[in-house]
């Protein structure tokens, strides 16, 4: 009789094993499933929309369509840097609540690389505590001896802001 391996953790179970284009913010690595980049862009000036909350910096005509832009290092709480040549706007396609599917920026420190992630690299993310919310984080891969936060792009950018976009896009 043959049997197969079954994955030990969450994480593993839930398929998260793919490919994932990472970047960095800061010193740490991040990973985003391939299937929802739609571009990578240099950062370019954007406009500011009033009453976003701190880490929405503005919106952008990309080829006609208005695209909001996150900080993420403001999103996460993380300390300022400088721009640098490496400094650029991921196109991400988010998912509202409702389903319909709309995109978004987001200004990461510099692009890695897109790399192939097999379910054994993946391990659930660490239990903090009931004070801090890691839902959207799928999981932590173990690539070549460093960690990647595997991200939920649809949690990173809350229904909320996206929400708070559109209102404020179409008032203006």
């Amino acid at each position: 009789m043959i049997t197969e391996a079954v994955p030990t953790n969450a994480s593993a179970q839930r398929g998260l094993g793919g490919k994932y284009l990472t970047f960095v913010l800061g010193h740490e690595s991040y990973g985003i499933e391939v299937l929802r980049v739609r571009e990578i862009i240099r950062l370019v000036d954007f406009t500011a929309v009033p009453q976003m909350p701190t880490y929405v910096k503005g919106v952008i005509n990309l080829r006609g369509k208005i695209i909001p832009i996150v900080d993420l290092r403001l999103k996460f709480a993380l300390a300022s840097a400088d721009t640098t040549a490496r400094t650029c706007i991921v196109v991400v396609q988010v998912a509202l609540p409702s389903g319909v599917k709309t995109q978004m920026g987001v200004i990461v420190d510099g692009v890695e690389e897109v790399i192939n992630i097999t379910h054994a690299d993946v391990e659930d993310a660490p239990d903090f505590g009931a004070m801090l919310d890691t839902n959207y984080i799928l999981g932590m891969a173990k690539i070549r001896g460093s960690v990647k936060t595997l991200l939920d792009i649809d949690r990173v950018i809350s229904a909320d802001t996206i929400q708070s976009v559109q209102q404020a896009v179409t008032r203006n």
